[in-house]
C-alpha cells in the first residue's frame, strides 16, 4: 500500500531538484545528531556488559543484541516509509533509539543484566534508522548521482561519529556526578542525540522524498510536469540490472558488515584486556567511524564515475588488508591499531555505498522501501553474527585469529563480483 502524496508534497513537485536540496540538508543535520548517538554506544557497549558480567565470552553480546534490534527496526522503518513516507519511519526509529539508551542507563544503575540486553536491542533501533537514511537522500536523485547523494548523507554521520567516542571519557565523569555508572555515560549523550535527530526529521523533512518522487513519476507519466533532476530520479529500475542485481547488492554490504562489525566490537575489548584505557578506545574508534564515513564523498564519486562493481572490487582488497594489520599490530601500538581500524571503515565504505547504489539502481519506486528495509535486515543479521561470534572467537582463540578469519571472509566478495560481471 502506498500513500498519497500530502498537500506541502504536491505543492512543491514543480521543483523535485530544489526539494532534494533541502532534503539532504535535513539529512545531513540529523545524521550529525544520530552519528554521536551511535557512536557513543558502540565505543562502551561491549565493555559495560564485560564489567557487569565479569567475562569477556560475552562481551561481543552487546553488539549482537544491538544490530538484532536493528534487524526489526529495519523492517519496521522500511514499512512505515512505504507506506506513509521516510518522515515519519526515520523519525519512529530515532525516537526508539532514545528509549533503548535509557534503558541501558537504568539497567547500569540498578545493576541489572538482564535489563541491559532488553535495553541494548531497543537500542539498535538508531543503528538501523541511521542507515536507513542513506536511502532517503536517493530516492530524488538521477541515476548518475545516486551514489553521491548516499554519500551526502553517510559523510554527515562523521562529524558526530567522530565526536561520540571521543567524549566517552567526558561523558562517563558527568554521568558519574549524577550517580549514574562511568561506562552508562555515553548512552546519556547517545539518547539525547537520537531525540534530537527525531525531532529535527518530524519538523524539517519536508516535502517526503519517497512521496515526492513518486508524485514526480506518476506526473512525468501523464506528461504533466517536467523533472528537472533528470528523468533516472524517478525511474529507479534498471531491466538489464534485474534480481541479480539485488542480489550482488545485497551480499557486498552484508559481507562488508560481517567483517566490520566483528573485528570493530572486540578491539576495544582487546585494548582494554592489555592495558589501554577507555580514552585510548575512544580514540581508535573515533578513527574507524571516520573511515567509515568520512570518505563518502569520494567513495560516491568514485562509483559514479567508474561503476559500481570496481569499488565493491575495492572494498574486497582494503578489508583483508585491515584484518592482517589488526591481527599483527603489537598490541601497545595504538597507531597500529587506529590505522587497521581506519583501513576496516575505509574497505566497509566502500561496500556500503556501492552496494546502496546498486539497490537504488534496480528497485523500483512502488516497492522501494520495503525492499530496501529487507536488505537492511540481512545486513543487521550480519552484524548481529559477527558481534556475538567475534566474543566467543576471542575467549576461545585469540583476537589476530578473529581480524585473520575476517580477512579470509571479505576475500570472498572478489570471485562474487566476478562472477556477476562475467555473467554480464
Amino acid at each position: 500500500m502506498t500513500s498519497a502524496p500530502t498537500a506541502d508534497t504536491t505543492a512543491r513537485i514543480s521543483d523535485p531538484a530544489q526539494a532534494q536540496r533541502r532534503i539532504l540538508r535535513v539529512l545531513f543535520a540529523s545524521q550529525v545528531l544520530s552519528g554521536a548517538g551511535l557512536a557513543a554506544g558502540v565505543t562502551v557497549g561491549a565493555l559495560l556488559a564485560q564489567d557487569m558480567l565479569g567475562t569477556t565470552r560475552l562481551a561481543g553480546l552487546p553488539s549482537a543484541l544491538f544490530t538484532t534490534g536493528s534487524a526489526l527496526t529495519a523492517v519496521v522503518v522500511g514499512r512505515i516509509s512505504q507506506a506513509r513516507g521516510r518522515r515519519p519511519g526515520l523519525a519512529a526509529g530515532y525516537l526508539t533509539g532514545a528509549v533503548g539508551s535509557a534503558g541501558v542507563i537504568a539497567a547500569a544503575v540498578l545493576d541489572n543484566p538482564v535489563l541491559l540486553f532488553i535495553a541494548l536491542f531497543v537500542y539498535g533501533a538508531g543503528t538501523a534508522t541511521n542507515l536507513q537514511a542513506r536511502y532517503a537522500g536517493a530516492d530524488l536523485a538521477a541515476r548518475g548521482h545516486r551514489a553521491r547523494a548516499v554519500s551526502t548523507v553517510l559523510v554527515a554521520t562523521t562529524l558526530g561519529g567522530v565526536t561520540g567516542p571521543n567524549l566517552a571519557a567526558p561523558a562517563g565523569t558527568f554521568a558519574e556526578r549524577l550517580g549514574i555508572p562511568g561506562l552508562a555515560g555515553p548512552f546519556v549523550l547517545s539518547g539525547a542525540a537520537y531525540a534530537l535527530a527525531a525531532f529535527v526529521l518530524a519538523v524539517w523533512l519536508r516535502p517526503d522524498p519517497l512521496l515526492l518522487a513518486r508524485a514526480v513519476a506518476r506526473a512525468e507519466e501523464a506528461d504533466a510536469v517536467p523533472n528537472p533532476a533528470g528523468a533516472g530520479a524517478v525511474h529507479a529500475a534498471d531491466p538489464g540490472e534485474g534480481r541479480g542485481g539485488v542480489v550482488l547488492g545485497a551480499l557486498v554490504m552484508v559481507l562488508t558488515q560481517l567483517v566490520m562489525v566483528s573485528i570493530m566490537t572486540m578491539t576495544p575489548v582487546h585494548m582494554h584486556d592489555h592495558g589501554h584505557g577507555t580514552a585510548a578506545s575512544g580514540l581508535v574508534i573515533a578513527v574507524h567511524i571516520g573511515a567509515m564515513y568520512l570518505p563518502s564523498p569520494l567513495t560516491g564519486w568514485l562509483v559514479d564515475r567508474y561503476g559500481r562493481t570496481k569499488v565493491a572490487a575495492a572494498s574486497g582488497i582494503t578489508l583483508p588488508a585491515a584484518g592482517v594489520l589488526a591481527a599483527t599490530a603489537p598490541v601497545g601500538s595504538v597507531t597500529l591499531l587506529a590505522l587497521a581500524l581506519g583501513l576496516l571503515g575505509l574497505g566497509w565504505n566502500f561496500g556500503l555505498v556501492c552496494g546502496t547504489a546498486i539497490i537504488a539502481d534496480t528497485v523500483p519506486l512502488a516497492t522501494r522501501a520495503r525492499t530496501q528495509g529487507t536488505v537492511d535486515v540481512s545486513i543487521a543479521i550480519a552484524g548481529a553474527t559477527g558481534g556475538m561470534a567475534s566474543g566467543i572467537m576471542v575467549a576461545a582463540t585469540s583476537y589476530p585469529v578473529l581480524a585473520l578469519t575476517g580477512a579470509a571472509l571479505s576475500l570472498a566478495l572478489l570471485p562474487a563480483i566476478a562472477a556477476t560481471a562475467y555473467r554480464r
